[in-house]
Formats: structure tokens, C-alpha cells, sequence
């Protein structure tokens, strides 16, 4: 059996070269005591593996070792990301952390159980020569009181797969970051509550004196359909500000649909008394593997969808 471990084939090394000139041509570089990169990515499925370097249509599952190697190249790009679709097995995640080396840490919750919780969990991994767990980390629970508010007692069950909120530290500059997967439920109406819920605790504690920090960043996949939606603004109803640069037409988030919003990475930026992020944000995007991930590989965009993802992974830069 193969292992992660293990010197690729010629064609996987080729393309891995290939892949990595072009993030280092799209994706800002790492600059000691100037930046700090933060991505959200829902990886499809991410659980187990085909420990192949090449899976074939009778592998289950498809995605081999030479997708953990595009995947593990995507990451380091960033100092840290949230990862949403972990599933309860976590064999690619393991394989994928031994590529990014012992600089890199991982923090997750555990399994999301029940039909709708879908198996999975959520996650974060960082580079640790950049950025630190500085104490805080929780899931997101929805107070009694606000049940009327939301909707009829429609939050009574709970987020179905809680937010997970956990406080970095960059220097001396520390922030919190919320990772969520919203339910893609039946229709565009079953996500307004959960999103009318979300944002409403998010403006809470970013507004609450008492908070362990105040700098909040909310990322995830939000399964917005479409910038302006109601889903959009359900979002931002509680002030929470997307930059223009991840709204742009060409910033997509799914790979199969280009007019998709699913994917957010947000924060709060005023009013002048309200809570505002204190770093500056300096650019964001997304990264499209499409082209280079598992080149020659003569691939379907469905086929590559359960090899790397179904999504772009999103990022944002800022100043620290």
C-alpha cells in the first residue's frame, strides 16, 4: 500500500509544480510581521481516502494521494483556514496535515450526529510559525429568550451544525474566528432562520463590552444562492460587511455554478459606536484549482469535485 509519505510518481511531482507556480502567481505571499492570510475552504466529503496515487472508477472513495498533495499545497498558501465538511473519518485530514509538516496544528470539533448533522465536523488548520490558539474555543448556542425573536421558537433545536468559534493570536493581535455550515435544507427559505440566528449572536457578543475579544470573523459556507438574495441579506441584517473584493462577479464559490454565493468570509465594520474590525483588510479572493489540480488526469469537473472539492477555497488578506 501506498503511503503520503512516500516519493510520488514523475507526473504527480510535474504537476504539483505546476500547481504551485500558480498559487504563487494568485495567492499574496507570506510577509513576517506585515500579513496575515485567512481562508475558509468546504472540502467535499473530506474524510477518507484511497491510499492510491491514482484512484480508479471501482476506488471507494475516489479521492487518492495525489489529491491530498494538491490539497496539503492549496493550505500552506495560508497562515490559517477554516475547514468545513470534515467528516468523522479523518484519515485524508491526517495524511494532509503530515504533508504541511510539524509546523502546522489542527483544532476540530467533534462528529455532528443525526441524519442532518450529515457526519461531519468543522475545522481549522494553522501555521503555528504565524499564528497561535490564544485560549478561546466554543460552539455557538442559541439563548431561550431569542427564540420568539428568530421566529416562533424555530431555533429550539439548536444550530444543526453548530458554529465553531475559536481566538488566534498573530503577534500581539488577537481575533476570533467563527467557522460555520449552514443546512442546505428542502428550499432557500428553511436557511433564513439559522442564518436570522446566526447573525444575530454574532452582533451580540461583538457588541457585549465584556467579550473575550472583539475582533470577530465570521467564514463558511452560508449556502447563499445569490449576492443581493434574501438569504444575503438575512446575512447582513445584523450588520456584518463583506468587502467588495469577495464580491465580485468573477469571485466565484462553486465550481459547477458560477452564479453561487455560498461561501462568506465577513466581519463587522461600524457604525462609528458599533463593533469594528481593527485590521485592515488589504485583499481577498478565491483560488481556482480547476485548471491545474490533477492535470491530465482527463477528469470530469464531477469527477474532480470528489478528488479536491466541489468549492473554491476563499481567502483574505489583512494587515497586522
Amino acid at each position: 500500500m501506498n503511503s503520503i509519505t512516500d516519493i510520488p510518481p514523475i507526473e504527480v511531482l510535474e504537476n504539483l509544480d505546476l500547481l504551485r507556480s500558480d498559487l504563487e502567481s494568485k495567492i499574496p505571499p507570506k510577509k513576517l510581521d506585515q500579513n496575515l492570510l485567512i481562508a475558509s475552504w468546504n472540502i467535499r466529503a473530506f474524510g477518507n481516502l484511497t491510499r492510491k496515487w491514482d484512484s480508479d472508477e471501482n476506488d471507494t472513495p475516489k479521492r487518492d494521494l495525489h489529491s491530498i498533495l494538491c490539497i496539503a499545497e492549496i493550505i500552506k498558501r495560508f497562515d490559517v483556514i477554516a475547514v468545513q465538511e470534515v467528516k468523522d473519518n479523518i484519515r485524508a485530514l491526517r495524511d494532509t496535515l503530515k504533508i504541511l509538516g510539524h509546523n502546522w496544528s489542527l483544532i476540530l470539533t467533534d462528529v455532528n450526529k443525526g441524519k442532518v448533522g450529515n457526519g461531519e465536523r468543522m475545522a481549522y488548520l494553522f501555521d503555528t510559525r504565524r499564528v497561535q490558539m490564544s485560549g478561546l474555543a466554543g460552539e455557538l448556542v442559541v439563548p431561550e429568550e431569542w427564540e420568539d425573536d428568530i421566529n416562533d421558537g424555530a431555533m429550539a433545536k439548536q444550530f444543526v451544525r453548530s458554529p465553531y468559534a475559536v481566538s488566534f493570536q498573530s503577534g500581539k493581535h488577537t481575533f476570533i474566528l467563527v467557522t460555520l455550515h449552514i443546512l442546505y435544507g428542502d428550499s432557500p427559505k428553511s436557511r433564513i432562520q439559522e442564518l436570522k440566528g446566526i447573525a444575530k449572536w454574532l452582533s451580540s457578543w461583538a457588541n457585549d463590552m465584556n467579550a473575550y475579544h472583539h475582533d470577530l470573523i465570521v467564514l463558511g459556507d452560508f449556502n447563499i444562492d445569490e449576492r443581493g438574495d434574501l438569504l444575503d441579506k438575512t446575512f447582513l441584517s445584523e450588520g456584518l460587511y463583506v468587502p467588495p473584493q469577495l464580491q465580485k462577479k468573477e469571485v466565484t464559490r462553486s465550481i459547477f455554478d458560477q452564479t453561487k454565493y455560498y461561501d462568506q468570509i465577513a466581519w463587522f465594520d461600524g457604525p462609528p459606536n458599533g463593533p469594528k474590525l481593527s485590521m485592515k483588510f488589504l485583499n481577498g479572493g478565491n483560488y481556482d484549482f480547476v485548471p491545474l489540480a490533477l492535470q491530465n488526469r482527463g477528469l470530469t469537473k464531477n469527477s474532480l469535485s470528489w478528488l479536491i472539492s466541489d468549492h473554491y477555497p476563499l481567502w483574505a488578506e489583512f494587515k497586522v
